[in-house]
């Protein structure tokens, strides 16, 4: 016998068509029913149109949040001795930061329970990243998290079927219906897996600037705020850091050459950009849970984070000590003429990687370990005419020619100003607490 539904999918659509709040049963219904197929694709795919164009109350976007959660199971991690705090960014180009971040938190006394996701288009993932580590898996059960991060402190996995099932489905939709972009969707999405996650502080690290997701830094900033109340009223104690992604991070886009960079910064080298942003966020996460006497600055020095970071890779399948993959190709790309860098697109950089295989174009979709971009100078380098910009890695060389294109006008090379100041994003643009 079919179940007798509550509401009817056109009503719902139609009251957020005209504008009108949704309430809190018609919102617990279209989730639970979209869940269960009693609400067709094009359906819910109409409604998501209206919540683009017509927006969300704080209690509407809460309730869609709570409901997201409610479709799956919540995790629970009470039975670790330690403190849990996550990390989750919005992405951008080189954006590697949770590689070295888990475990330098972990080697600073919280457990972090990082549940990450794949790169789609120009942003990339942090399990294509770590899966270019031979024998890494990134699928494990709840059980096997928990061994991880109790002998570790710290995991770095894929989200399983049971966490908020409706947002994995309304991800999909929204991804082919141009509606990714509604605030309230975003930050339902994300936030509704980082609260069923069951980690009990929580910081945001929304990147702004060309190469992000929100290249408006005062959009960026209206999604932190949003983010920050959804974590708060569900009892997460939640900050945001709007941080700038106008340049890419670090000297490398691409999987293998990312995990590279990474295990640099946690030997006590790496880029300045990677290093200060991983220990800006260390810092932030520990004072969530209160563990003010630890200065992670000297758990990278110490090696104490790359003792963690092998662990936790070991732990995963990984082998540490293994050579990474290397593409079969690669190409330099030069400067055309001579002076300052003043400006870098993160966009082009990132679409640059993508095309030459380091990203995807649809979810499921394979990459290549080994393909990807190493950048030789930066905003505020002097450069001479010939010299080495980009080299560009992949192993297809038919790849070469468009990311040569996405990479036309990338930089601007001229004199530097009178002040000497480059025109560019402060790294971190605001800190979001309420």
């Amino acid at each position: 016998m079919s179940q007798v539904e509550a509401f009817s999918a056109a009503e719902v659509i139609a009251a957020k068509r005209d504008r009108h709040s949704l309430t809190d049963p018609q919102i617990d219904w279209v989730i639970d029913a979209y869940t269960r197929g009693a609400v067709a694709d094009e359906q819910m795919s109409a409604l998501l149109m209206a919540i683009l164009l017509n927006g969300m109350e704080s209690r509407e976007i809460s309730r869609w949040t709570d409901a997201m959660i409610n479709s799956g199971e919540r995790m629970s991690w009470s039975a670790l001795s330690r403190p849990t705090v996550d990390k989750h960014s919005t992405g951008g180009v080189g954006d590697k930061i949770t590689l070295p971040l888990a475990p330098l938190v972990a080697a600073c006394g919280a457990a972090v329970p990082q549940l990450s996701g794949r790169g789609l288009g120009h942003t990339g993932g942090t399990l294509d990243k770590l899966e270019s580590i031979p024998g890494w898996r990134a699928s494990l059960s709840n059980e096997e998290m928990l061994k991880v991060l109790q002998d570790c402190g710290a995991v770095i996995c894929a989200a399983g079927a049971g966490l908020a099932p409706a947002d994995k489905k309304l991800y999909a939709l929204r991804d082919v219906t141009a509606t990714v972009e509604a605030i309230p969707l975003i930050a339902s999405s994300i936030m509704s897996k980082k609260i069923a996650e069951g980690t009990s502080a929580l910081v945001l690290d929304v990147k702004t600037g060309a190469g992000a997701f929100m290249s408006d830094p005062e959009k960026a900033k209206e999604l932190a705020h949003v983010m920050v109340g959804l974590g708060k009223r569900a009892g997460v104690k939640t900050i945001a850091l709007v941080t700038a992604m106008d340049i890419p991070l670090g000297l490398t886009a691409g999987n293998a050459l990312e995990v590279r960079e990474s295990v640099e910064v946690l030997a006590g080298g790496g880029p300045s950009d990677i290093v200060e942003l991983t220990v800006l966020l260390a810092r932030e996460m520990l004072e969530t849970v209160g563990i003010t006497n630890v200065d992670p600055a000297e758990m990278l020095k110490n090696g104490k984070a790359m003792d963690v970071w092998r662990q936790m890779i070991s732990a995963q399948g990984g082998d540490p000590d293994a050579k990474l993959p290397t593409a079969k190709e690669n190409l330099t790309v030069t400067a055309q003429s001579s002076g300052t860098i003043l400006s870098m697109d993160a966009m082009k950089v990132g679409l640059a990687a993508w095309r030459l295989g380091a990203g995807r174009s649809r979810q499921g979709e394979a990459v290549q370990a080994g393909a990807g971009i190493e950048i030789h100078s930066k905003p505020g380098d002097v450069v001479a005419a010939g010299a080495p910009l980009y080299t560009l890695h992949t192993d297809t060389p038919a790849a070469f020619a468009r990311a040569q294109e996405s990479l036309t006008n990338s930089v601007t090379i001229g004199d530097l100003p009178k002040d000497g100041k480059i025109d560019r994003l402060p790294l971190v643009v605001e800190r979001i607490t309420d």
